[in-house]
């Protein structure tokens, strides 16, 4: 079985490389994107398996990008995690309405974000992690 694929998505290269490090470690690939038009792009072609999505992001919104994905029946079942600053009731509410599965706000616990995306890709997680 092919190893689980995660894509992060945040403008922040340093969050980016702290999350990437720490899922490589559970064995699982990592695809990256800075904005959200390349973002897109990236999920479409590369199908993974999770999605880690930033909101405020250039070009497209993590908003309008969960909301494109989750009407689409070929990416309807993916995962999306947002991980966000807007930490309002009204966000949590939009992130959830426009598709994502969870809204996590930053600063977050890296560990606890870990058992979130091993929680969402269950068994292609640990079958991966007992290879």
């Amino acid at each position: 079985m092919e190893k689980p694929r995660v894509l992060i998505v945040d403008d922040e290269p340093d969050i980016v490389e702290s999350i990437k490090f720490r899922l490589e470690i559970e064995d699982i690939v990592c695809l990256t994107a800075f904005d959200g038009e390349d973002a897109l792009m990236k999920a479409k072609r590369e199908k993974p398996d999770l999605i880690l999505l930033d909101v405020m992001l250039p070009k497209i919104n993590g908003y309008k990008i969960a909301r494109m994905l989750k009407f689409d029946e070929n990416y309807r079942n993916t995962p999306i995690i947002m991980l966000t600053a807007r930490t309002q009731l009204k966000d949590v509410k939009l992130g959830k309405e426009t598709g994502a599965d969870e809204y996590v706000t930053k600063p977050f616990d890296m560990e606890s974000l870990v058992e979130l995306v091993m929680k969402h890709l269950g068994d292609r997680a640990q079958k991966a992690a007992d290879r």
